[in-house]
């Protein structure tokens, strides 16, 4: 019986599927073309992993009043949870020679995650907002040549190629 079951396992350890579906999405978010290339399972998967997010994107774009900006705070905190955290770089130099008093700290570069969260709240929530649901569209390929698993394309609605094709 599969009572209580709700999700594959993907042949992986829970923290692993994590991981992978957190990968995923922030390959999807951060995409140019607004789509990734993966096996069907997988995409079935991230779909409602990442059509959560968006739901959490869309909220932040109706707030109005006083708490609008802590509310938004806490909107985008919660989203984080979907992308592997971190905004700075390790590096050895770095974490030996951390600069004297007085000295300006390096810039370092934001990683995938934090602009995975930049791009979600500033273009694909106000995208979104007028949409309930169905953020996603998996379109399968057919099988792979050397280990046969089915293919499948997920890929964000609405894309600006989509969009540009219509007109």
């Amino acid at each position: 019986m599969r009572h209580l079951k709700a999700h594959r396992k993907l042949g992986r350890t829970t923290e692993h599927r994590i991981s992978l579906l957190r990968n995923l999405a922030t390959s999807l978010i951060n995409s140019e073309t607004g789509y990734i290339v993966t096996t069907v399972p997988k995409a079935k998967e991230l779909r409602p992993f990442v059509e959560k997010v968006i739901t959490i994107a869309r909220r932040a774009q109706v707030l109005s009043g006083a708490e609008a900006k802590a509310q938004e705070v806490h909107l985008r905190r919660q989203a984080a949870r979907f992308f592997h955290a971190g905004n700075t770089t390790f590096k050895l130099e770095q974490s030996r020679f951390r600069g004297k008093k007085g000295e300006p700290k390096e810039q370092i570069e934001r990683t995938a995650g934090v602009k995975a969260v930049q791009r979600l709240f500033g273009e694909l929530g106000a995208r979104y907002k007028d949409r309930n649901g169905g953020y996603t569209r998996i379109i399968k390929l057919g099988r792979r040549q050397g280990d046969n698993a089915e293919m499948a394309v997920i890929e964000l609605v609405d894309n600006p190629r989509e969009l540009a094709a219509k007109k």
